[in-house]
C-alpha cells in the first residue's frame, strides 16, 4: 500500500528541498547500493511547502519509517494513506524489484 509521510512547517520550498537528503538516508543509509531499497520511496513538494515522501510498504513499517522521519526532521510529520495517483510509480517499483518467485 502506498502511503504518505508529510513533513510540514517549512519556510519555502528551499528549505523543504534541503530536508530530502537527511530523509533520503532513513531509508537507504547508502545512497550508492546494490539491488533495490527494502522500501520503494519517492518526494514531492507540496503546495504549502511540505515535503511529501511517499512510500509503498505495509502500515506497520510506514508507521516505522516515519518515526525514524519525526526523529530526523525535527518538525511536524503526518503519515496518512496515499493520494489516488500521486506514488502510483512506487507500487510498480515494488512489483519489478520483487518478482513473485
Amino acid at each position: 500500500m502506498t502511503f504518505e509521510i508529510r513533513i510540514e512547517g517549512f519556510a519555502d520550498s528551499d528549505e523543504a528541498l534541503a530536508m530530502q537528503e537527511p530523509v533520503a538516508r532513513v531509508l537507504c543509509p547508502v545512497a550508492e547500493h546494490d539491488g533495490p531499497c527494502e522500501v520503494p520511496w519517492g518526494f514531492t513538494l507540496a503546495d504549502d511547502h511540505d515535503l511529501v515522501l511517499g512510500v509503498y510498504a505495509t502500515r506497520d513499517k510506514a508507521d516505522e519509517v516515519a518515526a525514524e522521519v519525526r526523529r530526523v526532521a525535527g518538525r511536524p510529520v503526518v503519515l496518512t494513506e496515499g493520494a489516488p495517483g500521486r506514488f502510483d510509480e512506487l507500487a510498480e517499483q515494488y512489483r519489478i524489484e520483487h518478482p513473485p518467485t
